[in-house]
């Protein structure tokens, strides 16, 4: 038992176990929570790069390693050993960074990479005033008007999927889309691209079609020329412009990636791609895997889509006064404003366990 309750309290609740096991679980949630903060601290010192490989260490070594202070990293790995992060030798003292956990952890171009996502959880605790704000007024909060944490986590959170998915799977599963961006020629509108992963895999993989990435967000548009100037990339480029209003028509491929339901005027998005595709063309829209009713959703992966949606999501499309579909938007309504924009095909063409990718035709 966590705690043992006075008599007063004993009266106030019904069910005195289950009120234990409430706190309990809220004991976890308070772990868990400074958990992301001191694994994101690791990342950002290059501790679990210096462990990966390194086999059993003493803090005092990692110390050493990593010009840290001995006294905190005991702490630090007795914290993370408690968390499942890295495991303990009570006979020599020693930590180890398991071979599974490193991949996840230090492999930016694993698809198994997750650090991103202690990166977005810790930059979203720095906008709590704004976030409280939001929930007081319902005027929202502008996607730029977050920590920048939270434009480098989004590259970082969704890039492993786009690599392990994006060319092998989800574009294979299009309706003849695949062929015309093999056999050159073809142009492609990667909408609301941020950072431009998405973008630039797709440049990679197709480098005889014309790609261009367009996101409103100025600074992730100027961060994503900047890694096609790295990569050395000839047939890509980025523009500052809205999903209502990116100029070019008759593209070949039009993409949303994880970001559709976060804007305020997803049927304006629509109707702008319907006007601006090929007859021929398609329209990929990649959003978070989602049942359509919240019962169905109730689950680990629910729980974070609506955590994030609650901060992120649905404040980005109430500051536009946006109907505010949420990242658990689902698939019914993302149809349903697909087929009211005069789209004539809607199909679900494939999905991952945190994905749903769904194509349309004119």
């Amino acid at each position: 038992m966590f705690h043992e309750f006075p008599e007063v309290w004993i009266q106030m609740v019904a069910d005195k176990t289950k009120l234990n096991k409430f706190i309990e679980k809220s004991a976890t949630e308070w772990g868990a929570a400074l958990g992301v903060l001191l694994t994101f601290a690791g990342d950002r010192l290059g501790l679990f790069k210096a462990m990966a490989g390194a086999g059993p260490l003493t803090p005092e070594e990692l110390a050493r390693k990593t010009g840290t202070h001995p006294r905190i990293m005991r702490e630090w790995l007795a914290a993370q050993a408690a968390g499942g992060i890295v495991t303990y030798n009570a006979n020599s003292g020693t930590y180890v960074l398991p071979e599974e956990h490193a991949v996840a952890l230090i492999d930016e171009n694993s698809p198994a990479y997750i650090a991103g996502g202690y990166q977005l959880i810790t930059g979203l605790f720095k906008d709590e005033e704004k976030i409280i704000e939001a929930f007081k007024t319902g005027k929202g909060l502008g996607w730029g008007d977050h920590h920048h944490y939270l434009f480098q986590s989004t590259e970082r959170f969704f890039k492993p999927n786009y690599i392990a998915n994006l060319t092998s799977s989800w574009i294979p599963a299009l309706d003849a889309v695949e062929a015309k961006l093999k056999n050159g020629g073809a142009k492609v509108a990667d909408v609301g691209c941020g950072h431009g992963a998405s973008t630039i895999l797709m440049a990679k993989a197709y480098p005889s079609s014309q790609i261009v990435g367009f996101d409103f967000h100025r600074p992730s548009i100027e961060w994503a020329r900047q890694e096609a100037e790295k990569e050395g990339l000839k047939n890509i480029t980025f523009e500052v412009a809205g999903s209502t209003d990116y100029p070019g028509d008759d593209y070949d491929l039009v993409t949303f990636f994880d970001c559709f339901h976060d804007m305020g005027n997803p049927a304006g998005a629509a109707k702008h791609v319907l006007q601006t595709l090929k007859k021929n063309g398609s329209w990929m829209i990649v959003e978070p895997f989602a049942n359509d009713k919240v019962e169905d959703n109730l689950n680990p992966l629910g729980r974070l889509s609506y955590s994030v949606s609650t901060v992120v999501c649905v404040p980005s499309s109430l500051s536009e006064n946006g109907p505010a579909l949420g990242a658990q938007a689902g698939e019914a309504r993302t149809r349903d404003i697909v087929m009211e924009a005069g789209f004539s095909k809607f199909r679900r063409a494939t999905q991952t366990p945190f994905n749903l990718v769904f194509e349309a035709k004119p």
